[in-house]
């Protein structure tokens, strides 16, 4: 594990190269999204969370669970790195038939997969339950849970919100990818959640705003977070989507747009 910064950023500057390679390779896949969370999930993999991968079901681990499921490239690239499966898979497996890195995150496929997602709105739901889980074995590891700001739509993730305050779930954090933009317009466009902030507030939730791609402010939400007892901490990471590659960042059809063979290219020159 490690804090040193500069290391992190080169890190995650490997990592998006992998999921550019990775996206290209298949032919299909979401960019935009995978590329905006990439400094926090750096930040827990690298400098946070306790896990091995060689025991991957370790029952008193920290967990993370990828709520918004179709940036599985980002997951997988993190995974492959820290030894959870061959790298070699990234590009041989992706979106296969059979292959062991589904399209959105598997369970039983994928070691290091916590939980399988896809389906928006679940995944807070299925972290409430490993922290209640936990509670009951007194387990005191931490639950992490990465949720897109077009998830959050979804009245299921409102839900699992008022579920967590209920039962002072202080073992889970949430992490907010507020990139504002999906699928196919804007975040305001699509349907505006106002202040986000104050509704996570009002769910009972300790809540900060950062910046999603400055690790110190990452790190010391975290550190908060885990001295918050008695309520679940809800992280809003004020992102960039298709963060690190110029002609990406905040344009709406990186979401899932495979790039052209002109464009990987230039996105790779960038992330070198």
């Amino acid at each position: 594990m490690t804090r040193n910064i500069v290391e992190l950023e080169q890190k995650a500057k490997q990592l998006r190269r992998d999921v550019i390679e990775m996206v290209f390779s298949a032919q299909s896949g979401h960019i935009g999204g995978s590329l905006s969370m990439m400094d926090v999930l750096v930040a827990l993999f690298y400098g946070e969370m306790d896990y091995d991968s060689q025991n991957p079901n370790r029952s008193d681990r920290d967990r993370f669970v990828l709520s918004k499921g179709h940036t599985s490239p980002g997951l997988y690239s993190v995974l492959a790195d820290v030894g959870y499966f061959p790298r070699e898979e990234l590009m041989t497996s992706f979106r296969c038939i059979g292959g062991m890195l589904q399209g959105h995150p598997a369970m039983n496929k994928t070691p290091g997969v916590e939980m399988t997602s896809g389906s928006l709105g679940i995944g807070l739901s299925a972290a409430n339950g490993m922290a209640l889980g936990n509670r009951h074995q007194n387990i005191g590891s931490r639950i992490y849970c990465m949720l897109g700001d077009g998830e959050i739509n979804e009245g299921q993730i409102w839900e699992a919100a008022a579920t967590a305050a209920q039962y002072k779930l202080d073992t889970v954090t949430a992490f907010i990818d507020m990139n504002g933009l999906q699928n196919d317009a804007s975040t305001k466009q699509v349907k505006d959640m106002l202040d986000v902030r104050a509704k996570w507030e009002a769910f009972g939730w300790k809540t900060f705003d950062i910046n999603g791609h400055d690790f110190t402010e990452i790190f010391k939400a975290i550190d908060e977070a885990k001295q918050t007892k008695g309520q679940p901490s809800a992280i809003l990471c004020r992102t960039v989507k298709g963060k690190g590659v110029s002609f990406m960042e905040n344009v709406v059809e990186f979401h899932g747009k495979t790039p052209s063979k002109e464009e990987y290219l230039l996105a790779l020159e960038e992330l070198s």
